[in-house]
């Protein structure tokens, strides 16, 4: 996938039990879908996962205020996204691809099948305006939102 390319829609299940489905935000507002490997994994547990979050957990009210919806997106489970969220306070929703659909369209999969670390800023008319493939974690809150005041 490249920038300027239509995003593919996709529909997953989110954190707090509902279904996302990104068409739905077509016309309506930018997206951000933040993909990375999974909340726990030996070298990078919950915690480090949390504290590589930060800077977009702090840029998240600005994202928002950029008329724009963040998801965080890996292969854990609904209820490991639930208990991520809950366990750190993370303000947005986490969704949940186990059947790594979503992810292998998007970030690509990793030797381990998982989702590979990377943003993708995606216009309110479904278009790829962005895309982060090496990002910095102290810095990719505000890398996103330049990303989205680009946009306009």
């Amino acid at each position: 996938m490249n920038e300027g390319d239509t995003a593919p829609d996709f529909e997953l299940a989110a954190s707090d039990g509902s279904q996302v489905k990104l068409g739905s935000f077509r016309g309506k507002k930018s997206v951000v879908l933040c993909f990375y490997p999974k909340n726990h994994l030996f070298a990078c547990p919950s915690k480090r996962v949390f504290q590589m979050a930060q800077a977009t957990i702090a840029a998240y009210p600005q994202i928002k205020e950029q008329n724009a919806e963040l998801f965080a997106i890996s292969i854990d489970t609904v209820p490991d996204q639930k208990k991520f969220v809950e366990e750190y306070g993370v303000p947005y929703l986490h969704l949940s691809d186990v059947t790594k659909a979503t992810c292998k369209v998007y970030a690509g999969l990793n030797i381990a099948g998982l989702a590979k670390r990377s943003t993708f800023i995606i216009d309110k008319n479904g278009k790829v305006s962005k895309i982060f493939r090496e990002t910095s974690p102290e810095k990719h809150g505000q890398e996103i939102i330049l990303a989205l005041q680009n946009l306009k």
